[in-house]
């Protein structure tokens, strides 16, 4: 019988590989299973934690995120000759038709996804269902974007791209020589409401599954996270790259950390969830077809 095997390490740049296989034993000797099919487990239950893998996540994810923050937007600012020396040939040809001065009023719209899509958990309290997993669903959303927290702020810690309006002569100097002008890879607001929106939807989706309102929130998710893109390319703020590479980023982390704790994937004979280690280490998601 053929396994489906997919294959997650756990990096920042996260890869798949698909292969089929005999026999499980082609795993590595080390490997030991991670999450098993729990008879036991009491029906309804929409997700299941595994604390030994989602507390040190969530809290190296927190951490790092807010260690990171501190410092990206606090980096030495730029010398004046070497902005005045910067032009548009110094960018890619995708990317250098969004250069553009900066436009603090688009800058400042760009905000109101994200800060309605923070405190995302709230909402959870209006659905009798969801509310029963409060807690629970609260714990899922942190770790959500904990893990958008440590791609983002790590990626813009340890790259230095200067945002578009850097490149503009119609930016002020000021503007242009600030060290926040060096956080262009990756737009982190937009991959944030993509994480913050889209988990609500999946997490809506799977508890009424049934329910034509979940499309509501898929289309919501999307706006506010397309919204949330425009203004930041409007306001000079990114590139389309890192627009792009936020929102695929965002969106993913959104959907999967729900999907990935449903128990119903758990409970299914025919998937097991096995860590691996060797060259690499990662997860290994074996289904029976």
């Amino acid at each position: 019988m053929k396994k489906l095997v997919l294959v997650v390490p756990a990096v920042l740049l996260v890869f798949a590989t698909v292969f089929a296989q005999n026999d499980s034993a082609s795993l590595t000797r080390d490997t030991l299973p991670l999450q098993q099919p729990d008879k036991k487990e009491k029906p309804g239950k929409v997700y299941k934690l595994n604390l030994g893998v989602d507390i040190p996540v969530t809290a190296i994810g927190t951490g790092w995120s807010l260690y990171a923050f501190s410092k990206i937007y606090s980096k030495d600012p730029s010398d004046p000759e070497t902005i005045s020396g910067l032009t548009k040939s110094n960018v890619n040809a995708f990317d250098r038709w969004a250069i553009r001065p900066y436009n603090k009023k688009v800058d400042q719209l760009s905000y109101i996804p994200f800060y309605a899509s923070m405190p995302m958990p709230i909402a959870f309290l209006f659905d009798k269902n969801m509310r029963k997993d409060f807690a629970k669903l609260s714990f899922l959303y942190l770790e959500a974007m904990s893990i958008t927290g440590i791609l983002y702020t790590g990626s813009t810690y340890f790259t230095n791209r200067y945002r578009p309006y850097v490149y503009s002569e119609e930016t002020p100097l000021d503007y242009r020589t600030r060290g926040g002008g060096k956080n262009s890879f990756y737009a982190g607001h937009v991959a944030l409401v993509a994480t913050s929106t889209f988990f609500y939807a999946q997490v809506y989706a799977d508890y009424h599954p049934d329910s034509k309102a979940k499309w509501v929130f898929y289309g919501l998710a999307t706006a506010a996270t397309g919204y949330t893109a425009y203004m930041r390319h409007r306001g000079g703020l990114h590139f389309p790259s890192d627009i792009l590479l936020g929102t695929l980023q965002g969106t993913l982390t959104g959907l999967l950390v729900p999907r990935l704790h449903r128990t119903k994937w758990i409970k299914n004979p025919n998937l097991t969830i096995l860590p691996f280690t060797g060259q690499s280490n990662g997860l290994a998601v074996l289904y029976k077809l």
